[in-house]
């Protein structure tokens, strides 16, 4: 276990009827208010109607920026960095799930900064400084309403990358899982594919001693494999929802992954892929994380073996590692196809047309990789394996 230091300055609000904690939070900050979302289902839901209805009530002048896309573009951020300057805006609230917290995170940063945002996304500048902001959460998946990071799509260039700062951790986020009950199945889906994704990416790691770290992610993927197809059930269920929702944010606010540095190489991948085909992450993810492990199986065996055994129920009797660990993947993926997961780039009319160009997006920054370094080779292996 590596040194570390853990700080995480976002306050969590969660739990029904919490929606009136705005009138106190957003009165810290100011109320010129932008109010960000999507593509209007918090209107169709009333959840636009009680926003507005708090944030009336405290006098605040709001400011509108809609149409946050599924994978936020920097065109729309740069829409609401325009905003914020023009009007003087002195608060954001994001309304919605994590592409819309992820927009907010660099309009909040861009704002602030005086070249194009692009720059923060690429890394050419750093984000030292943000306007505050807060959320409203209406999708259990990213973890973006108790983070510092943000993934943001260029579509004109198409790159996707994914960046972070101190300066954009939420000011607050209102967890209410009653705002989670109209999420339609397959958003649902792809978010429960997304948290146990993040918690994978930490679990492949080459630190020794992470005893307690270990256990962590085997309980939050135990826990939402075992709500999962409950809540599948019955999309309306408060308990379920509300487990669900706990799990995506604790999967990764840092809490999982404090002394050691996880993997995070098929994020990276799928980012490639979303970038030009414009698929949903966590369906992207669903496919592309198995292969990943088959590939990468021999690194550490007793690493995947530890997994299968333990959170797969797999009898390690008379295997190898690599062998019980396999079975594990296998199990794995069983478990994501029972739930309506995506198995193959196919299934998104995906075909190897543009390997060689997702890879070459996907090499970008060189080769990458914790848990092991990928080169383009690998890359296009698990590419071709997914199809």
């Amino acid at each position: 276990m590596q040194n570390f230091t853990y700080w995480n300055p976002t306050k969590l609000i969660f739990g029904k009827n919490q929606l009136e904690q705005l009138k106190t939070e957003v009165t810290r900050y100011g109320k010129k208010v932008l109010l960000v979302y999507g593509g209007g289902s918090i209107k169709k839901n009333g959840l636009y109607d009680q926003v507005n209805s708090n944030l009336k009530d405290i006098e605040a002048e709001i400011f509108e920026l809609s149409g946050v896309e599924p994978n936020p573009r920097i065109a729309t951020a740069r829409k609401g960095i325009e905003i914020c300057k023009n009007e003087g805006i002195e608060f954001i609230l994001a309304v919605g799930g994590g592409s819309v917290i992820d927009c907010t995170k660099l309009i909040a940063a861009g704002a602030k900064y005086n070249g194009d945002a692009w720059d923060i996304v690429t890394k050419k500048a750093f984000a030292t400084e943000a306007l505050p902001f807060g959320t409203v959460l209406t999708l259990a998946a990213t973890g973006s309403e108790m983070n510092p990071n943000s993934v943001i799509t260029n579509w004109e260039t198409n790159e996707k990358y994914g960046w972070a700062s101190p300066a954009v951790y939420p000011k607050f986020s209102i967890l209410d899982p009653t705002n989670t009950f109209t999420v339609p199945k397959d958003q649902t889906i792809n978010g429960i594919v997304d948290m146990m994704s993040h918690t994978f990416e930490h679990y492949f790691h080459l630190e020794e001693n992470t005893l307690l770290q270990d256990r962590m992610c085997e309980g939050l993927l135990l826990t939402v494999m075992e709500t999962a197809p409950k809540l599948l059930e019955d999309l309306e269920n408060y308990e379920h929802r509300a487990t669900i929702l706990y799990n995506g944010t604790i999967a990764l606010n840092g809490m999982l992954s404090m002394g050691f540095n996880g993997d995070w190489a098929t994020h990276n991948i799928e980012h490639a892929v979303s970038a030009i085909y414009d698929i949903p992450h966590g369906g992207g993810l669903a496919i592309l994380f198995l292969n990943w492990m088959k590939h990468n199986l021999k690194v550490k065996p007793e690493r995947f073996k530890q997994l299968a055994v333990r959170v797969f129920g797999v009898n390690p009797e008379g295997k190898s590692a690599e062998e019980a660990g396999l079975e594990g993947i296998e199990k794995l993926r069983e478990f994501w196809s029972s739930i309506g997961a995506p198995a193959r780039l196919a299934d998104y009319g995906i075909d190897d047309s543009k390997i060689e160009l997702m890879a070459d997006k996907a090499m970008s920054n060189g080769e990458f990789g914790k848990f092991k370094k990928l080169n383009r080779e690998d890359v296009i292996a698990i590419y071709r394996a997914s199809l």
